[in-house]
Parts: C-alpha cells; structure tokens; sequence
C-alpha cells in the first residue's frame, strides 16, 4: 500500500494540481472515510488528500466518519495533518480572504464520535494546546512568504452544524472575544491527537457571522462558496508551500501525547 507521513484534509479540486496521484482505498475498524485517499506528490513529497465533506461534499458536518478519516490516515503512515477549512469571521477585523492559524479551539458540537478510546482502558489525553506548535510555526511563515494576510493565532469555536448561528449564538461568541466560527474541526484535531499525530488549522475566512463588523444579512452557503472559490488558488499555494518546509523529524510533543495518559 503507498504510504505518506503527511496528510492533508481538503477538497478534490486539489487533486489535479498534483503529480502521480493514485487513489487508495483505505479500510477501517470504524467504517469507510468520507473518500478514497489520494496520494500524489509536491516538490517530490509524498501527500495524502482525503476529502472529508466526500468528493460530492455528499457528508454534511455532523455526518461525517471522522474516526474513519483520521484513522485512514494514520494506516497510510501519516504523521503530521494540516486542515484548512472554510469558517466565518467573529471579529472585524479578521476580514473575508483573510486566512487564520488557530491556536485554540471551543468544542459546541453535540453526539459526534470524538475518541477512540471507548474502555475498558481509561484514557485521558492532554488537549489544552490543540494545535502542533511546530506545524502552526510553519503555517504563518508560509503565509507571510506567501504574501498573504495571515493571523497567527485565534480561537475557532465549532458549532453543531449544518445551520448556521442564530443572531443571539454569534453575539455570544463574539462577546466571549473567539475569532472564528467553523463545523469541523471537533473532533477532527483532537482525533489526531489520541493517534499522536501533529495536526494544524489553516482558516480560511470566507464571511462575517451575522452581526459581526455591522453585518445584518444572514449568512448563506452561496456567499460562502464564492469567497472561497476566489481564494482557492491562495490557499493551494500556501498548502504546498508549507508541505515543501515540513521536516521528516519532529520535536513537538505531538508525538507522545499517549504517555502518562492511560
């Protein structure tokens, strides 16, 4: 089976931007991924894709397998995740195109499976810093290289989903002083964390919440999808150039986040 040791959860539109691409199915004690995992090359490095809305985005939010995905990963030798995902801005001044590296996230979701431990072995994992610090690190200098508008920490609080906030819910959130609002990144991150892998967020901002910078239009999947799509050849760009700076060593804690947890 091919391997990789670094993974990246995004859509299928990066696909065709890489060399060699090979498709893998991936089987798991936690069902199928949301796809086949894709494995192809930047600058000569093996990378893994798996998109995890699927490559219809047929899984909303709350449905998606995430122990499927983050585990496919792992069985690929994966040891280090970046997911950038599309979120909503919470503060003025983290404006649309503006992309975040998030240093702390809010879990608000409700009945997602979010561990792997399920017994008889009680497992406590430390998850007070939730994103790879030497990853994160590598993010905001490929940002800044990339001559983008980067913001090199925010708290991303992760809602429920599919719906968007209510005019009172992101008043709250904005008034608890988060910078970004988004559906998946709980579980996803910590996830890799119990299989001690690295993981880091790359937000792309692609709206205001509601309220948010004078805003009173509600927010809409179309508006969403338009920023996004503008901002895609950005964020391919600093995706690639931050997996051209990944070292093969890691000196993070990541990788025993199991220790002293059992």
């Amino acid at each position: 089976m091919a391997q990789a040791r670094i993974g990246i959860f995004g859509g299928s539109g990066f696909y065709s931007f890489l060399d060699n691409v090979k498709e893998v199915p991936v089987e798991t004690p936690y069902g199928d991924p949301s796809a086949p995992v894709a494995i192809g090359e930047v600058d000569g490095i093996d990378v893994a894709f798996l998109p995890r809305h699927g490559l219809q985005h047929q899984y909303p939010p709350h449905m998606i397998n995430y122990r499927a995905n983050v585990w496919a990963l792992k069985e690929l030798g994966v040891e280090r995740i970046i997911g950038p995902c599309a979120a909503g801005s919470l503060r003025k001044e983290v404006e649309p195109g503006h992309f975040v590296v998030s240093d702390q996230l809010v879990d608000r979701t409700t009945g997602r499976k979010d561990t792997f431990y399920d017994g008889p072995q009680t497992t406590h994992i430390s998850f007070a810093d939730p994103y790879c610090p030497e990853l994160r690190q590598l993010a905001i200098e490929t940002g800044e290289n990339e001559g983008i508008t980067i913001h090199p920490s925010g708290t991303v609080v992760t809602i429920q989903g599919p719906r968007f906030s209510t005019r009172a819910e992101s008043k709250w959130f904005q008034d608890l002083g988060w910078e970004v609002i988004n559906m998946t990144q709980y579980p996803e991150a910590y996830l890799a964390r119990e299989l001690e892998m690295c993981y880091a967020n790359i937000a792309l901002i692609t709206d205001y919440d509601v309220g948010v910078a004078g805003e009173t239009e509600a927010v809409s999947h179309e508006a969403v999808l338009k920023v996004f799509n503008e901002n895609n050849d950005k964020l391919r760009g600093l995706l690639f150039g931050l997996v051209a700076r990944i070292p093969e060593q890691r000196t993070c804690p990541c990788a025993t986040a199991l220790q002293g947890a059992h």
